[in-house]
């Protein structure tokens, strides 16, 4: 029995790993990797033969870095079932289709641009609408604690992860050669403080933790600190005439927003103004939502019950058209506009970004982590150049960063997770992956000095055994 990690081990994007037991191979997940377009093209379509040749896949979650390479591998000959939450299947039904429409949308547009310049060159969308649908013809809802076998020696069982609506963490019971091993996959691990979502749920008897450290260095702020900084950020551009846009993935973070914003004008903190969410995902996402109560906070489930819509604060309007979207772009009108992708790497945001950005009466609001080489860690970086679309563009716009909205647990969350696994029963050793550098190595450290087991920092290829 040995782990082997691929995707995720020297960042937080692309996430793939490898659980070998009795001769056979299952995947944590496959999701896009995002960063540099020309690394990223190439390792979202380098998978590697175990991949494509494993026995069964399981998905912790949605999100696009953690699923959104499951159609490339089906593909490329993966006959496998892919195991997940009834909710992270209703959801991936919408979002790996619009990963393909706008991986379509963008490359016509590239391929356009090309053909008028006088370049030969053609780029090749990673995936079809058609491989999207028949990825989602193989997965297999099996809801939260319910044990299945997936093969002989293998079984799992999903636990609340508390990140985003049907996350899990994964419990793999593995037999081999008379030996037992517990290995618990945190997929990405929710905040304790959040309103939305139930915590995370804590599992017994683990002998091997694999665990996310995104924010392994640093802590989160409060939920008043989140709204000061939020109301903050409205209030200021819009007195200036300005617009503010929140680039949000489409999944659980554009619906903290929403509810965050409705928070704030129920407690007359920010104006009654036109809140646009330019994103038909997003809106497909929230009906999703709206599905799934039984995944929230029961508050949260109790307003859903006296048909009080915690995601639909005044002025709240939808745009899904093109044609709509272009005509938002063209508006000065002031107004927040929600829209993908979160780290700035497609979607309309990029579209919008192309005007928006050089206007100094704009604000751009951060409210989730951005890898490096993506488009919004540059703009976090404050850079004043960026390349919108292969153009360069000048950033005049105020950039803010609200990090408390991340759904990632922080550092104190993640060790608090680590020592009571500890406590619940005999892990011998914690695995980090899903953290740049610095971020696991912080934690590792914080680890160590709690004596919670041997600590192993991730790197790709690394081999674990179990």
């Amino acid at each position: 029995m040995h782990l082997e990690l691929h995707g995720a081990a020297d960042g937080v994007t692309g996430s793939l790993h490898r659980v070998h037991v009795g001769g056979r191979d299952i995947l944590l997940e496959c999701g896009l990797y995002q960063g540099r377009r020309a690394d990223a093209n190439r390792r979202n379509r380098e998978l590697p033969d175990w991949a494509i040749s494993a026995h069964a896949l399981i998905l912790s979650h949605a999100h696009i870095d953690h699923s959104g390479n499951i159609p490339t591998l089906v593909r490329r000959g993966f006959s496998g079932h892919v195991y997940c939450s009834p909710a992270t299947r209703d959801l991936c039904s919408v979002m790996l289709r619009d990963s393909a429409m706008i991986q379509e949308q963008d490359a016509a547009y590239l391929n356009r641009r090309a053909a008028r310049e006088g370049r030969e060159e053609r780029i090749e969308p990673l995936y079809s609408v058609e491989d999207a649908g028949r990825a989602i013809s193989r997965m297999i809802s099996v809801p939260l604690y319910r044990k299945m076998e997936v093969a002989p020696g293998v079984e799992f069982t999903f636990h609340n992860a508390g990140h985003v609506l049907g996350s899990s963490l994964i419990q793999l019971d593995l037999q081999e050669g008379g030996k037992h091993t517990r290995l618990l996959f945190t997929g990405d691990l929710g905040r304790e403080e959040l309103p939305l979502l139930e915590k995370p749920d804590h599992i017994a008897d683990v002998n091997a933790l694999l665990m996310e450290s995104t924010y392994g260095d640093r802590s989160h702020p409060d939920l008043e600190s989140i709204d000061r900084e939020l109301t903050r950020a409205v209030t200021t551009t819009l007195e200036r005439g300005g617009r503010v846009y929140i680039p949000s993935f489409a999944l659980e973070r554009a619906q903290e927003v929403l509810f965050a914003l409705e928070r704030l004008h129920e407690a007359k903190k920010i104006p009654a103004v036109p809140i646009y969410i330019d994103s038909p995902l997003a809106i497909a996402i929230t009906e999703i939502y709206k599905l799934h109560p039984e995944g929230l906070e029961r508050a949260i489930q109790k307003r859903f019950i006296a048909r009080n819509d915690p995601f639909s604060p005044p002025g709240l309007r939808y745009i899904s058209t093109i044609e709509d979207s272009k005509h938002l772009q063209a508006s000065g009108e002031p107004c927040i506009i929600i829209a993908g992708s979160g780290m700035c790497e497609g979607g309309r945001i990029v579209h919008h970004f192309s005007r928006a950005l050089s206007n100094p009466k704009n604000s751009v609001v951060i409210v989730g982590f951005q890898a490096e080489h993506t488009l919004g860690r540059r703009l976090v970086e404050r850079r004043r150049k960026v390349k919108v679309l292969g153009l360069e563009r000048d950033v005049f716009a105020s950039i803010y960063t609200v990090g408390g909205l991340s759904a990632h647990a922080d550092k104190d969350e993640l060790l608090r997770f680590a020592r009571e696994t500890y406590r619940q029963g005999a892990l011998r050793k914690t695995i980090l992956v899903h953290g740049e550098d610095a971020p696991k190595l912080e934690l590792r450290k914080a680890l160590r000095e709690a004596a919670l087991g041997e600590v192993v920092i991730s790197n790709p290829g690394l081999i674990v055994e179990l």
